[in-house]
C-alpha cells in the first residue's frame, strides 16, 4: 500500500513539474516572439540611435529661359486703348513665333484696363487749393506676356526682336530648369549619400552596427541662379539695336538632410 502511494505521489510530482516547465517554455516563447515583432515593427521606438546630417550640392546648366514683357497703350476710350494694345501685342506675338518659339510656350500673365484721371481743384481767395473731383480723361490697357525659350541660343534674338517692336517693358531672362525638381533632386541625392557615408564612418568609430533608418528629415535648401535683366525699352527704341549676349552659366542647388539610425 505504501509503495502504491509513493508511486502516485511521484507521478503527481512529475506531472506538476512537466506542467510548470511547459508553462515556463510557453511564456519564454511568447516573450521571444513579441520581442522579435517589436524589433521589426517600424513604429517601435529604437533604444539606441545615432543621428547624422548630410549637406548636398548640385550644379546644373539651365535649359530654359523665361522672358516677360508688357505692352501698354492709352486711348480716349477703352476700345481705342485696346485696339492699340492688341495691335502691338499681336505684332510681338507674330515676331516671337517667327523665331521658332512654340505657341504653347507663350502665355498671358495679366490683362488690365485702368481709367486715367485728371484731378480738378477749387481755389479760394487765398493761395490754398483743395481737390474737387476726379475726371476720367482716358484709359490705359496693358497686357503682360511670358515667353519660355527652350533653345537658349535664341534668347538674345527674342530680346532684340521685342525691343525693336517698341515693347515698353522687358524683364528677364529668368534662367532655370524646365523641370524645376531636377536640381533639388540631385542636391538631395548628394546630401543623402554624404549622410550615409558619415553614418558608416561614425558606426565604425563607435564599434556599432547600423540596423535601420528610424527617421529622415529633408531640410530643403534652395537654388541660386544668374539673372539677366534687360533694360526697359520704350517705343522709341532703335529697331536695329544689336542682339544682346546672354551667358547662361550654371544654377547651384543645395540641400541638407538629417537621418537617424538605430544601432546595436
Amino acid at each position: 500500500m505504501n509503495n502504491f502511494n509513493e508511486l502516485v505521489d511521484n507521478g503527481l510530482v512529475r506531472i506538476a513539474t512537466v506542467g510548470v516547465l511547459a508553462i515556463l517554455a510557453l511564456f519564454l516563447f511568447v516573450q521571444t516572439i513579441g520581442g522579435m515583432l517589436d524589433w521589426s515593427h517600424p513604429g517601435t521606438p529604437a533604444a539606441n540611435t545615432i543621428t547624422v546630417t548630410g549637406q548636398g550640392q548640385a550644379s546644373l546648366a539651365p535649359d530654359v529661359a523665361t522672358i516677360t514683357y508688357t505692352v501698354t497703350e492709352t486711348g480716349a476710350s477703352v476700345s481705342e486703348a485696346q485696339t492699340a494694345a492688341t495691335a502691338k501685342a499681336n505684332a510681338a506675338l507674330a515676331a516671337v513665333t517667327g523665331l521658332g518659339i512654340d505657341e504653347k510656350d507663350i502665355r498671358t500673365e495679366s490683362y488690365n484696363v485702368n481709367p486715367q484721371y485728371e484731378q480738378s481743384h477749387t481755389c479760394g481767395a487765398g493761395v490754398n487749393c483743395y481737390p474737387n473731383s476726379n475726371k476720367i480723361i482716358g484709359y490705359e490697357v496693358s497686357e503682360t506676356i511670358a515667353v519660355k525659350v527652350h533653345d537658349l541660343d535664341k534668347t538674345g534674338d527674342v530680346l532684340q526682336t521685342l525691343g525693336g517692336l517698341g515693347v515698353q517693358n522687358i524683364y528677364g531672362p529668368d534662367l532655370g530648369l524646365d523641370n524645376p525638381n531636377d536640381g533639388q533632386d540631385a542636391a538631395r541625392a548628394d546630401a543623402i549619400n554624404n549622410a550615409k557615408q558619415e553614418a558608416a564612418t561614425l558606426a565604425a568609430q563607435l564599434g556599432v552596427h547600423l540596423v535601420r533608418i528610424v527617421s529622415f528629415n529633408d531640410n530643403q535648401g534652395g537654388v541660386a541662379y544668374p539673372m539677366f535683366k534687360a533694360e526697359a525699352m520704350s517705343a522709341g527704341s532703335d529697331a536695329a539695336a544689336p542682339t544682346p549676349s546672354v551667358p547662361t552659366g550654371q544654377n547651384d542647388y543645395t540641400d541638407s538632410v538629417t537621418i537617424t539610425y538605430e544601432i546595436r
